[in-house]
């Protein structure tokens, strides 16, 4: 298959009136005799999306769901150009936890989803946000060593209070299992979280949500995570919880090689108002907003990275390259996959979203296969 008369945002700039190649699962330079000629002029082909941080969507709950339920979230994110995703697991009982990970490393093995992501119960109880606060533990080595190996090589990441006691070993122990160390749902000072970075951290989870905020005598964790280059901080770009100043702060200390738009989706992602469960805790979602029913605390997002997309182009006025990049190169490098995703570049699986002039969907490849077919009229 050949697209023709796009603009192709690539590594090495953005080229007007490109051809990309598809040959199978991958991109390649020389296209067969036999290939079909998409003319797809006028709009922009960019990688597909790579989500970090996504608890569900479609209805379907990644901490809950069956491994059908799953499967059925993991579809909706592809239908709005999430190619790639990290399933996201809530709170829980530490033995519940191992069973889900189970389940999803299986998933990840076949390829469906790109790894497990443990978000709690290593957090603080000061900056729990969604999660159920009688379920909380501290972030003991043992207990997050279950959790790995539970998950049989497929974790990526967790996401942990560092401040906490064995917070720092088991940053420590995470870096030397090759996992993703998050600092998240922390109430940890400007030094303690230096300190965290120091023992091997390398990742924000939703940086200004679930943390101290920045103070001129108290800088906090949002200062130490900005300022150094380790760390690479997730974004939730959903109107709701960042104002764009906010966002326009991170992007202007870290870059868009250090920031990752994620979702944080719960099961209302593409689906709709309505009641749901994050965990053991009930939430009400109303014009699109998720909140816990008991208290009003924001619970994740309806967020799909399509909207995230074309709100950092259009309200926040970032350059297309600056959120492709944010969208797609960072979390594949963090993840350590950045030689198959990330990027339209030759060798690299075939996963691409197709745009309009004004940013909407108009099309998703995966692996070479439309999953949304390219609606050009």
């Amino acid at each position: 298959m050949v697209l023709t008369g796009a603009t192709v945002v690539l590594p090495t700039g953005t080229v007007r009136d490109g051809r990309l190649v598809i040959d199978g699962t991958r991109i390649t330079t020389t296209a067969p005799e036999n290939a079909q000629v998409i003319d797809v002029t006028g709009h922009y082909v960019i990688p597909g999306f790579v989500d970090l941080h996504n608890h569900g969507g479609g209805g379907a709950s990644f901490t809950s769901g069956s491994a059908e339920d799953i499967l059925k979230g993991i579809h909706t994110h592809r239908l709005h150009g999430t190619t790639t995703l990290v399933a996201s697991t809530v709170t829980g009982d530490l033995d519940f936890l191992t069973q889900r990970a189970g389940l999803l490393s299986e998933l990840a093995e076949q390829g469906e989803i790109a790894g497990v992501h443990f978000e709690g119960p290593f957090i603080s109880p000061c900056r729990k946000g969604a999660h159920a606060e009688n379920l909380l533990r501290d972030p003991h080595p043992a207990d997050v060593r279950k959790l790995i190996d539970a998950a049989r090589g497929q974790a990526k990441m967790v996401t942990l209070a560092t401040e906490l006691p064995g917070g720092l070993d088991s940053v420590r122990l995470l870096a030397e299992h090759g996992v993703i160390a998050a600092i998240g749902h922390t109430d940890a000072t400007y030094e303690q979280t230096v300190e965290a970075i120091d023992a091997g951290a390398t990742v924000a989870t939703h940086l200004f949500n679930a943390m101290p905020p920045l103070g001129h005598r108290s800088p906090g964790p949002i200062t130490a995570l900005l300022e150094d280059d380790r760390i690479t901080v997730e974004l939730i770009n959903d109107g709701t919880h960042l104002h764009p100043a906010a966002l326009q702060l991170a992007f202007h200390h870290a870059g868009a090689d250090r920031v990752a738009f994620i979702t944080d989706a719960m099961d209302a992602a593409g689906f709709g108002d309505g009641r749901y469960w994050l965990g053991p805790l009930e939430v009400e979602v109303a014009d699109g907003v998720a909140r816990l029913v008991e208290d009003g605390t924001i619970a994740g997002s309806t967020l799909t990275l399509d909207r995230a997309f074309k709100r950092a182009v259009t309200v926040d006025g970032l350059s297309v390259e600056d959120a492709v990049t944010a969208l797609s190169a960072t979390p594949a490098r963090l993840l350590g996959m950045a030689d198959t995703i990330g990027s339209l570049e030759p060798g690299k699986f075939a996963d691409l979203v197709l745009l309009d002039s004004a940013y909407d969907l108009k099309g998703v490849m995966r692996r070479g296969e439309w999953v949304v077919g390219p609606q050009l009229h």
